[in-house]
């Protein structure tokens, strides 16, 4: 996800401070991976250096310093770009669990076993995001939702590439 690019679209709603875009983020992007206040400020002087926003005089209040960021024009059409094109599939091709598969295999390990305890730990991980999903608010079950999907996706992969074991261990052993 594009931390600049969401922290623009935040902006867009209207000018905050760095204290509530973290807070915004985290709460709606962040789960499990929240942002650091210095990513945060770090972000937000370069899409102001780069034109996109602007920051506002210091506000000295009870507590301590504080800027209001306004998006620009140029940071508008940014997100306007980022938002009309579609999300990249997925980057990489060979992913960590085909990755450790074709080495079991090359080096004559139990490929069957990883293949069992991966889909061991996607199914503990599925029950997880269902039992989160059953008292969650609408943000929540739409993200466990997107990642049961992808987990599922992986467990049709894992049961297929269990049942074709021999042929692939031949092939990678050539």
């Amino acid at each position: 996800m594009s931390v600049p690019l969401t922290l623009l679209g935040l902006l867009e709603r209207g000018p905050s401070h760095g204290y509530d875009l973290k807070r915004d983020y985290d709460a709606y992007f962040g789960r499990g991976k929240p942002l650091r206040y210095s990513q945060v400020y770090a972000t937000l002087s370069r899409l102001a250096r780069d034109g996109k926003a602007v920051a506002g005089p210091v506000e000295q209040e009870a507590g301590p310093e504080r800027r209001r960021y306004v998006i620009t024009e140029m940071g508008a059409a940014d997100v306007d770009r980022w938002l009309a094109e579609p999300a990249p599939p997925e980057p990489d091709l060979q992913s960590e669990l085909f990755a450790k598969v074709v080495l079991a295999l090359m080096l004559e390990r139990p490929a069957g076993n990883y293949l069992d305890i991966q889909r061991a730990a996607h199914l503990q991980r599925m029950r997880e995001l269902t039992e989160l999903k059953r008292g969650g608010e609408p943000l929540d079950v739409l993200l466990a939702d997107h990642s049961i999907y992808r987990l599922e996706a992986d467990l049709r992969w894992i049961d297929r590439t269990a049942a074709r074991l021999d042929l692939l261990s031949r092939a990678v052993r050539r």
